[in-house]
């Protein structure tokens, strides 16, 4: 897909009404099998970020409006304007902060333990500050299924590969380092839309009080902890991640 002259890879598969993925940590370097468990009952739209792996050139970006236009930009560009909308971790962050910018861009909203908050009395790990090869064990309960996601796909190009993981920590950072914090706080009242917010019994990068947070500001909203996940909950229980999903997007009936 064109956008603002450069190129956007958006993934698609299922049939029905659509229901927008915004990944976490690490981008979509392959198709994630939360996703397959969403396509049976809906058409899943995944448009991958600025400087993640399929996203478009992002060192013009910033700043957090920059990030913020770029991402609304991105989901209009993908049909996925007044659509259902998912963001996990980074993902989150940004879904969370459009929802609150143009009420009516998203219909039914889920945010998967969203990072964009700090909170100096209860801070969130820092992501860029681990050794090599340990980032998986900070974001899954099951480091193992990170590095999966990120390991070179068969026939890839190593370096390549190299080089996307590497810009998309880049891109990562320009967002949210050093504190984590995009402002988001400041905004999370302004969401309209019904909202499920999904975290980890076992995350280690947000801290458990981060729940209480969200669902504060954000009325109307549930909270659900999926048990034995870290992170990207996603990543470490996609069934029950999907099913929680498909029940809160559902819930007023197509």
């Amino acid at each position: 897909m064109d956008l603002a002259g450069s190129s956007a890879r958006v993934w698609s598969l299922g049939s029905g009404d659509a229901v927008g993925y915004l990944a976490g940590i690490g981008g979509l370097p392959r198709w994630p099998q939360v996703l397959d468990q969403l396509a049976t009952q809906r058409r899943v739209v995944a448009p991958s970020l600025p400087g993640f792996p399929g996203g478009a050139v992002f060192r013009q970006l910033d700043s957090q409006l920059d990030w913020l236009l770029a991402a609304r930009d991105l989901l209009v560009a993908s049909g996925l304007e007044g659509a259902d909308l998912v963001g996990v971790s980074i993902g989150a962050a940004l879904a969370a902060d459009v929802a609150a910018v143009w009420p009516g861009l998203v219909r039914r909203l889920v945010l998967i333990s969203p990072l964009g908050v700090f909170d100096e009395r209860q801070p969130t790990a820092d992501i860029f500050a681990q050794p090599p090869g340990q980032l998986g064990r900070l974001l899954c309960a099951d480091g193992t299924r990170f590095d999966e996601h990120v390991t070179v796909a068969d026939g890839g190009d190593p370096v390549e590969w190299s080089v996307q993981s590497v810009r998309a920590m880049e891109s990562a950072a320009r967002l949210l380092w050093p504190l984590g914090d995009t402002g988001l706080a400041s905004r999370l009242e302004r969401i309209p839309c019904p909202a499920l917010l999904l975290f980890g019994s076992d995350d280690r990068v947000l801290p458990a009080g981060m729940r209480d947070v969200f669902a504060q500001a954000i009325a109307g909203s549930r909270v659900q902890v999926v048990q034995r996940a870290g992170h990207l909950v996603d990543l470490d229980d996609p069934e029950t991640v999907a099913g929680l999903i498909l029940d809160h997007i559902d819930a007023a009936g197509h």
